[in-house]
């Protein structure tokens, strides 16, 4: 089904089911759907309103809105088209998104998952709202970079190493100020990160309420906190439960309440992958939370279908450093970084228990196998796309295909 801003009944339509008949059925609509939905009445407004919010208490539990998995895709070849996917996991579908094409500077990349962009020697392009609508295009940064952290702490965007060996210092660390519209150079990287100071071998994760940024070497644990008010770094820190199982590869995330979560990844044969809650302040590693079931693990391993046959042959097999994860609220996406891969999402229960339920998310993102050759990389992250996201991009000619339920 395609949702545009023209899905609309008529009033007529709308009087024959109301109330709490209504607000039931609209628990179980894609939130995609409520959107139309929302501008037949003013009766029906509040019915969508009111199934999201769970009003009405007593044991009614909401059908709330959780954090989309979104999927890009860009051609190599001109006009450099980009495909985008999504999956809502309130409402266990995937959605293609059909918008302009975003004008090409660069590779899209993303190290964080609120963020995308694009950098040349001479321009910057990045995006950061929910359903990525709008871009801002600034000039780049001093530093030629390839590959660097990027993550927007507050109202300013970190860029850190990833540069060309033939630069002075390899970890120079740059800050944009959105409000100012200027670059600033900060504290250098530690040393100790001279050799991975790349997206590729570091897990960054923000923390929106203190406005600092933590960056993690994903094959050590060692560990730093950046605070852009005062341009430097603190640490370090040892990432590392006490267990006796080998971790090769960690990644880091705040769910709610801020609570810092470690994803570790067990074994160069990814033989388990678990959760820890760590200490926000202290950065110790707090509790265990959480183990991936084991076949689950299996399922990212092994070949079930013709598709994983195939993306077998492009990308070989999954190893500890062809896994991402993307972390927002209490959902955690763990995934094959390749055209087709595996998706496995936890949801983190909100009780304060740390309880997790673990499933698997059948990719039907519609990536074609065939065309690996064709795309410079698949980029994966999380976004809190809510209603009035979703009012605005259908307001702008966006279109929303639903198209199967996962």
């Amino acid at each position: 089904m395609e949702v545009t801003g023209d899905n609309l009944l008529t009033p007529e339509d709308s009087n024959q089911i109301h109330g709490d008949i209504l607000e039931s059925i609209f628990n179980h609509v894609p939130l995609v759907d409520l959107v139309p939905a929302s501008y037949v009445s003013k009766s029906w407004k509040l019915a969508v309103s009111t199934s999201l919010q769970g009003a009405g208490g007593g044991s009614r539990r909401p059908n709330r809105i959780k954090p989309w998995l979104l999927i890009y895709t860009q051609n190599t070849r001109f006009p450099h088209s980009t495909t985008a996917h999504a999956y809502d996991p309130r409402s266990h579908v995937w959605i293609e998104i059909h918008e302009p094409s975003i004008k090409f500077i660069s590779a899209l990349r993303s190290s964080h998952s609120t963020l995308l962009y694009m950098l040349s020697p001479s321009s910057f392009s990045l995006s950061y709202d929910p359903l990525h609508l709008t871009w801002q295009h600034i000039k780049a940064p001093l530093i030629w970079r390839i590959d660097p952290i990027v993550a927007m702490v507050g109202k300013r965007v970190i860029i850190a190493g990833g540069t060309f060996d033939f630069e002075d210092d390899p970890l120079a660390v740059e800050m944009y100020d959105l409000e100012t519209c200027k670059w600033e150079m900060c504290e250098s990287m530690p040393a100790i990160l001279r050799e991975s100071a790349s997206s590729a071998w570091l897990s960054i994760a923000v923390n929106s309420n203190k406005n600092k940024m933590y960056v993690v070497e994903k094959s050590t644990g060692v560990a730093y906190s950046f605070d852009p008010s005062i341009k430097a770094w603190q640490g370090p820190y040892r990432l590392r439960p006490q267990t006796t199982s080998t971790i090769s590869h960690c990644f880091i995330g705040f769910a709610n309440h801020d609570r810092l979560i470690f994803v570790g990844i067990i074994g160069d044969d990814i033989k388990s992958i678990k959760l820890w809650e760590v200490d926000g302040e202290s950065l110790e590693v707090f509790r265990e939370i959480g183990e991936m079931p084991k076949q689950l693990v299996e399922r990212m391993k092994v070949i079930s279908s013709e598709d994983d046959a195939e993306n077998m042959i492009c990308f070989g097999m999954p190893t500890p450093s062809s896994i991402g994860v993307s972390l927002m609220d209490d959902l955690v996406y763990v995934y094959i970084n390749s055209v087709g891969g595996a998706i496995i999402m936890c949801e983190i229960s909100g009780d304060g228990s740390g309880a997790c339920s673990w499933t698997s998310v059948k990719n039907v993102s519609g990536i074609d196998i065939d065309r690996c050759k064709l795309t410079q990389g698949t980029v994966l992250g999380c976004s809190r796309v809510g209603f009035d996201d979703l009012d605005k991009a259908l307001r702008e000619s966006r279109k929303f295909h639903v198209k199967e339920t996962a």
